[in-house]
């Protein structure tokens, strides 16, 4: 297979302007220059056979068959040389560091507030921020123990490519089963590719988020329990639930299967009641106490607030983290780098326009067409418009939202995300692409390299979502 034609006006991670393949690609270029098309398309297939039979799928919502499917897999792995990546990884350690530092301060002392370098009403009435937490002691300081920062390499205006964070993900952030899988089946489809590249490894997670787990117990517990608590089999990332319980050795379970007894958590097991001591809770603050947030859940453990507020069972992540990934909060974060670290910002925000601001607002609404506007409570591709590739009739629809509700969106610039090559139909063809590292945060901040690739499937699609069709791709770092 002979290499693309770079993509204009698009970063490309494996061609240079001129044409040529970038170092960290020329390896696996020259191998996959002597791979028949046939070949790699066969490959492609045994893989998809093989998620089918292990079960590696993904519901999509609202979907009219009503069923899971896989998520689309791509062969071609995207590749970052290791000191690009120690650049991501200083920038990531930053940022998580000081979404941390933020969610002690805004649930005590609330120092960034009086400094007016975030406005207290963007804090205290959004939905996010869960003033049942205000006070509460959470172990080690840590409230985002698992963190999904979703970075892209974007060219803006006439500027030189470069990364920025487009998204921080504190809630449940998912899809570190697929980072591994995939991992998992380049290995057996091409185990002559890990002979010929020192691929840094990613299979150590389990154990670095079993660690961090147990790190996160209350105080004074030698052999800590930690479980998984998940919605159960019909949620859309039921998967990965059930594959990290089983990667880590511990128990997967629901709502129904704890309960509260002398604010102290217990799991109902065959041998009688078992202490839990530390949750990784894949369940929405809402949903998670019926007593304290949504009363009609049947997901969560009635009283489950008042052992937290005990301090007797850890939740990773944190009730209330959701405040400081919520996209009204995201272009505060330079400032909250600059006010709790000290530092200034390794990676960028993408430039970002407030609607519930009026003069940006109303460059919103003349610029429409031109920009990306997305819901601040909306994730999974939701609740977002592309501009340039909207018609009329969605445009003025998101006129009429803006205008109505000004405070629940935001806008930014249609960044040109790079392309990796990617296998489609016809062959190897340039695809956007994003990357979810997860970052692990516990007496220290820690994480697997690379992360996971999201690629967008469609030719000029920006949408790399796996709710909207999106694929993924091994993310390999390479040892220098």
């Amino acid at each position: 297979m002979a290499p693309r034609v770079p993509t204009g006006g698009v970063f490309d991670e494996m061609l240079a302007p001129d044409g040529s393949i970038r170092p960290h690609y020329a390896a696996y270029q020259d191998w996959l220059s002597r791979m028949p098309t046939g070949y790699v398309a066969r490959k492609r297939l045994e893989a998809d056979s093989a998620f089918h039979r292990t079960g590696i799928t993904f519901a999509v919502y609202g979907e009219d068959e009503g069923r899971e499917r896989l998520i689309p897999f791509d062969i071609v792995p995207r590749i970052i040389p290791q000191a690009e990546w120690a650049m991501l990884e200083h920038g990531l350690r930053q940022r998580v560091t000081a979404l941390n530092a933020f969610l002690r301060d805004v649930y005590s002392e609330q120092r960034i507030v009086k400094a007016g370098l975030v406005p207290a009403e963007q804090v205290f009435c959004n939905a996010q921020y869960r003033p049942e937490m205000q006070g509460v002691a959470v172990p080690t300081g840590v409230y985002a123990h698992v963190a999904g920062i979703d970075i892209v390499r974007a060219t803006l205006s006439a500027g030189a490519a470069q990364y920025y964070v487009l998204e921080d993900n504190l809630r449940v952030p998912s899809g570190v089963s697929y980072m591994l899988e995939n991992r998992r089946m380049m290995l057996r489809l091409f185990p002559e590719l890990f002979a010929r590249h020192k691929v840094l490894p990613v299979e150590h997670y389990p154990d670095l988020l079993l660690d961090t787990l147990r790190q996160a117990a209350p105080a004074g517990l030698h052999e800590p329990t930690a479980v998984v608590l998940t919605p159960g089999a019909y949620n859309s990332a039921y998967f990965e639930h059930a594959f990290l319980a089983q990667q880590m050795g511990i128990e997967l379970v629901e709502g129904k299967d704890l309960f509260v007894d002398d604010e102290t958590l217990h799991m109902r097991t065959t041998q009688g009641p078992r202490r839990v001591d530390v949750i990784y809770r894949r369940i929405d603050d809402d949903f998670l106490d019926p007593l304290a947030f949504r009363h009609d859940s049947a997901l969560g453990v009635a009283g489950l607030l008042s052992v937290v507020r005990a301090g007797r069972v850890t939740l990773a992540n944190a009730i209330g983290t959701g405040i400081a990934d919520d996209k009204s909060l995201y272009p505060y974060v330079p400032a909250m780098i600059r006010f709790y670290l000290s530092e200034e910002p390794v990676i960028a925000n993408v430039p970002t326009w407030q609607c519930r601001n009026a003069r940006e607002r109303a460059h919103v609404l003349a610029h429409m067409h031109e920009l990306v506007v997305k819901e601040c409570h909306s994730a999974g591709g939701y609740g977002m418009l592309i501009g340039p590739a909207a018609s009329r009739a969605q445009i003025e629809d998101f006129r009429a939202r803006v205008r109505a509700a000004p405070e629940k969106y935001i806008a930014q610039p249609t960044l040109a995300l790079s392309a990796c090559p990617t296998f489609v139909r016809r062959g190897i063809a340039p695809r956007h692409i994003d990357l979810r590292p997860f970052v692990l945060s516990g007496k220290s901040v820690r994480m697997a390299p690379g992360g996971l690739t999201r690629v967008a499937l469609k030719a000029g699609s920006l949408v790399v979502n796996s709710s909207q069709g999106g694929g993924t791709k091994d993310t390999w770092v390479l040892e220098d």
